[in-house]
C-alpha cells in the first residue's frame, strides 16, 4: 500500500456524490425535445411466417407518428455471421419483434400496438440442441442447415489464423488415453439459462440530426464498438455518434443492445423526432439476453498422480434464435478451458446451434463459465476415483509461466503468469480446506437431516489483454488533467480508477484529475469494458498516455531548469530535478497561460497474461426437503497490485448474482416447451438471492506484480461469477453422496438423487 500514493488507497470514486445525490444521468434522465415513446409488438407464438399485417388502423392514432414491420425497414442484418434481420417476416421465438410504434405518449403507443392485426402461419417449434441438429428439424434459418451456425470470427482471428479458434484440437487423444490410469464418460448439462438481472432493462434513445447522421443514447458498456458495429450493421452510409450514460449495470449482457438500438434508430427516422425505446422488466427476463445453454458430452483420462492425458468432449451449444456474439464466447471458451487443465492431448469440438427462443449471448463469463461449469464436473468424476484432492490437482493444472495454450485468436500463446498455487494455498488455508476435506461424495458433518458439503471451482481467461485500446490525457493551464477515453460507468467504479492510474502517473492529487463524457465523438478508439481488461488493456492505454504528456511538459520545462527531460519529475504540480529537487518550476511556468499539452496512449493485444481465480464453497443440504444453502464461501486471487479495495470487493462479492454462484442453485430462466415460451417473467417468478439471504463472503486477495504495466496489476472482476457453479455442484454431490449432472440444484432434482442412492 506504501509503494503508491493513490493506487491501493481508498479514494472516494470520482462520481460518488453524484450518483447519491441523483446528479448522474441514467438513460431516464436524457430528455430531448418532443421525443416519442417506442414500443414493440411480438410475436405470441415461438416460430411461425407472418402471412398478412395491417397496420392501417394503428396509423391512425392520434399521436401516432411511426409505424414499422418487415415491409418497411431496409434489409440489414445483425448477428454472427448477419443473419438476424431488424423485423422479418418470420417470428422464431415468443416474443420475437413483429412491428414498431413511435407514439407521443406510452399510453398512445400501446393502443396502437393493439390494434395491428396479424395473421400468422403457424411453424414446429424445437428447443433442444440435440433435437434442433436432427434431419427433418423445424429450421429457423434456410442459410444454416440443421440450425447449426459456422464456426470462427473474423473480427477476433489473427492475420495467419482469420476465423480465430473454432475448435480445440491438440496432439493425440487416443494416445493419451491409452497412458491413463482411469478413464471417465459422462454428459452435464448447464443449461438453465439465467439472466443476469442488471438492476436497468435494456433502454436506447435515437435522434437524428440531419439525413446522414444519428446520435444515439444507450446504455451499454462498449460504446465505440457499438458506434462501429452500427456503422456496419447500416451498411456504412451513415455517420453515428453513441453517447453513453450511466449503464446501471450490464454484467456484459447490455454488450449485446444492438438489436434495440436499430429498431429506436428506425423509428427515430421514420417519425422524424427523437425516440426512446425502453424494455419493461418483463421484456427485459423474456426477450433480451440470456446466457448460453452449454452441454458436454465428454471423455476424460487422468493418471493417479492427477496429471490429465486426454480430453475429448462434444460441446453442443444452445444460442436460441439468433448468434449475437457467441461464435466468440465459444473461442475464448476453448482458450480458457487450458488456462485451468494441463493436457497434451485436446479434441474439443464446439457446435453451436439456435432453437426456438430468446437469444443467448454476452454475459459475464464470456463462454468459460459455461464451457467449465460442465466441463470440471468430468474431471471430479475422475479425481473421484482416484482419490485425488481436488485443491492438489488444480494446483498441479492451473496454468504456470512457460506453459503454451491456444487463444481464441487462433495463435499459441507462451504464458508470462505469475504463480498462482500461492492464491490457491491463501484461499485453502482461509477456508479450512485441509481440516475439512473428508473425501470424495463424503459430507463434512451431518446433523440429522442436515449434511454439509464442500467444493471448489476455478478460472481464468488471457482477455485481460485483449483488442486495441486508445486514450488520450490534456493537461490544462491550471493544472488539471483530463483523461479521454471511451468508457462508460457500469457499476464497477472503472472511470474512477483510471483517473488514479493517471494520476499516479502525473503525480498531482487525484481531485484534480477528470475523466471526459463517455461519448464516442470526443473519445478514442475503445474496444469496451469486457473480459477483465479494463486494468491491464485500458489500464495500459492511459498510463501511456500519461506519460506521453508528462514527457512533453518536461520539454518545456527542461529550458528552464537547464537539464534533460528525462532527468525531471513532477509532484503536486511542480517540476524538478531528480538529482536536485529545489530546482524546481510549476506546470504553470512551464506551460505558459495559452497552451495545453496532449498525451496519446495505445495498448495492442497481448494474451500472454491471464487471471485466476478459485472459489471454496461449503453448501448445507436438508435431504428431507431437498434444500441447498450455501453458508460460506472463499474467493482466492491475485491480482498483482490493487487499484481500488472497494471497488475490487464488490467485484468479487457479486460472485453470487448476475448469472454466477446461484446457478448451481435456484437462478433459472423457466422455459416451458409445451407453450414455447419463458413464464419466469418478473422478479417474483425468477428466483434470485436477495441481500437478507447472503452467505459470508471472504475474499483472498495477493499482490504479486504482474508482467503487466508499469503497476504489475491485472483485472479479476469479471471471472468473479465463473468458478462458483461448478463448485456448488461439487459440494452438494459431496454432501448427499452420489453425483448431480445438471444446473440448477433444486430441491426436486436432490431429493431424487437420494431416492435413486437409496433414501437417507
Amino acid at each position: 500500500m506504501g509503494r503508491y500514493k493513490f493506487l491501493g488507497r481508498p479514494t472516494p470514486r470520482k462520481d460518488a456524490q453524484d450518483i447519491v445525490t441523483g446528479r448522474a444521468k441514467y438513460l431516464d434522465d436524457i430528455k430531448l425535445s418532443d421525443m416519442l415513446v417506442g414500443k414493440v409488438l411480438r410475436s405470441p407464438y415461438p416460430h411461425a411466417l407472418i402471412k398478412e399485417i395491417d397496420t392501417e388502423k394503428a396509423k391512425k392514432v392520434p399521436g401516432v407518428k411511426a409505424v414499422l414491420t418487415y415491409k418497411d425497414v431496409p434489409d440489414w442484418k445483425m448477428g454472427l455471421p448477419s443473419h438476424l434481420r431488424v423485423l422479418d417476416k418470420k417470428v422464431r421465438f415468443v416474443g420475437d419483434a413483429v412491428a414498431l410504434v413511435a407514439a407521443e405518449t406510452e399510453e398512445i403507443a400501446l393502443e396502437a400496438l393493439d390494434l395491428i392485426k396479424v395473421d400468422y402461419e403457424l411453424l414446429a417449434a424445437v428447443y433442444d440442441v440435440e433435437e434442433a441438429i436432427k434431419p427433418g428439424a423445424p429450421q429457423l434459418y434456410e442459410e444454416f442447415p440443421n440450425n447449426t451456425l459456422p464456426l470462427g470470427n473474423p473480427w477476433m482471428g489473427s492475420p495467419r489464423v482469420p476465423e480465430g479458434l473454432k475448435e480445440l484440437i491438440v496432439g493425440d487423444v487416443e494416445k493419451g488415453f491409452k497412458e491413463a490410469d482411469v478413464i471417465v464418460e459422462e454428459v452435464f448439462a448447464y443449461e438453465n439459462i439465467p439472466n443476469p438481472l442488471p438492476p436497468e432493462p435494456p433502454a436506447v434513445i435515437a435522434a437524428w440530426e440531419d439525413p446522414d447522421t444519428v446520435h444515439v443514447w444507450l446504455t451499454s458498456q462498449g460504446i465505440y464498438m457499438d458506434k462501429i458495429s452500427l456503422y456496419y450493421i447500416m451498411k456504412r452510409k451513415f455517420k453515428v455518434v453513441v453517447h453513453g450514460c450511466q449503464c446501471g449495470g450490464s454484467y456484459g449482457s447490455k454488450g449485446t443492445i444492438l438489436p434495440i438500438a436499430i429498431h429506436t434508430i428506425l423509428l427515430a427516422r421514420a417519425a422524424g423526432k427523437p425516440v426512446k425505446l425502453s424494455y419493461t422488466k418483463e421484456e427485459h427476463l423474456t426477450t433480451f439476453t440470456l446466457r448460453l445453454g452449454s452441454r458436454i458430452k465428454g471423455k476424460v483420462g487422468m493418471k493417479k498422480d492427477g496429471t490429465v492425458t486426454a480430453v475429448s468432449a462434444d460441446w453442443l451449444v444452445n444460442t436460441g434464435n439468433y448468434s449475437a456474439v457467441t461464435q466468440a464466447q465459444v473461442m475464448v471458451g476453448l482458450g480458457e478451458a487450458q488456462l485451468v487443465i494441463r493436457c497434451p492431448n485436446w479434441n474439443v469440438r464446439p457446435k453451436i446451434v439456435c432453437t426456438n427462443r430468446a437469444s443467448s449471448g454476452w454475459i459475464r463469463g464470456f463462454g468459460g463459465q459455461e464451457l467449465k461449469s460442465a466441463l470440471l464436473p468430468l474431471f471430479y468424476l475422475a479425481m473421484a476415483k482416484l482419490d485425488i484432492d481436488p485443491v492438489d490437482f488444480f494446483k498441479k493444472n492451473a496454468i504456470k509461466a512457460g506453459d503454451g495454450y491456444f487463444w481464441r485468436d487462433g495463435e499459441w500463446w507462451v504464458s508470462r503468469v505469475i504463480d498462482f498455487t500461492k492464491a490457491i494455498d491463501a484461499g485453502a488455508q482461509a477456508f479450512r480446506w485441509k481440516e475439512k476435506w473428508k473425501g470424495w461424495l463424503k459430507p463434512v458433518f451431518v446433523n440429522g437431516s442436515k449434511r454439509v458439503g464442500i467444493g471448489v471451482g476455478v478460472h481464468g481467461n488471457a482477455d485481460v489483454g485483449e483488442d486495441v485500446a486508445e486514450a488520450y490525457v490534456r493537461i490544462d493551464p491550471d493544472h488539471t488533467v483530463t483523461l479521454y477515453v471511451a468508457v462508460p460507468e457500469q457499476g464497477g467504479g472503472q472511470r474512477s480508477n483510471l483517473c488514479k492510474i493517471a494520476a499516479e502517473v502525473m503525480q498531482i492529487p487525484l481531485e484534480q484529475v477528470f475523466v471526459s463524457p463517455p461519448e464516442s465523438d470526443i473519445n478514442p478508439y475503445e474496444f469496451g469494458l469486457v473480459g477483465s481488461r479494463g486494468t491491464y488493456a485500458i489500464g495500459s492505454a492511459v498510463i501511456n498516455a500519461a506519460k506521453d504528456a508528462k514527457q512533453k511538459l518536461f520539454e518545456l520545462a527542461a529550458k528552464e531548469l537547464k537539464a534533460n527531460p528525462q532527468d525531471l519529475e513532477t509532484e503536486d504540480g511542480f517540476i524538478y530535478v531528480k538529482d536536485d529537487p529545489n530546482r524546481k518550476t510549476t506546470w504553470r511556468k512551464a506551460m505558459g497561460t495559452m497552451r495545453t499539452i496532449i498525451g496519446y496512449g495505445r495498448f495492442e493485444p497481448d494474451y500472454s497474461l491471464c487471471n485466476f481465480m478459485i472459489s471454496f464453497v461449503e453448501v448445507e443440504v436438508d435431504t428431507e426437503t431437498g434444500k441447498a444453502e450455501v453458508t460460506r464461501v472463499v474467493n482466492a486471487t491475485d491480482v498483482g497490485q490493487i487499484i481500488d479495495q472497494n471497488c475490487l470487493e464488490n467485484q468479487l462479492n457479486g460472485c453470487l448474482g448476475s448469472a454466477g454462484i446461484d446457478t448451481a442453485l435456484f437462478e433459472e430462466t423457466v422455459f416451458d416447451p409445451n407453450l414455447g415460451r419463458i413464464i419466469t417473467t418478473d422478479m417474483i417468478d425468477y428466483k434470485w438471492r436477495t441481500f437478507s439471504n447472503l452467505p459470508v463472503i471472504d475474499n483472498i486477495v495477493l499482490e504479486t506484480p504482474f508482467p503487466s504495466h508499469e503497476f504489475g496489476a491485472v483485472g479479476v472482476g469479471e471471472i468473479a461469477t465463473s468458478p462458483g457453479p461448478a463448485a456448488v455442484v461439487m459440494a452438494i454431490s459431496n454432501a448427499i453422496g452420489t453425483w448431480l449432472l445438471s444446473y440448477p440444484a433444486t430441491p426436486d432434482k436432490i431429493l431424487k438423487a437420494l431416492e435413486k442412492q437409496g433414501g437417507n
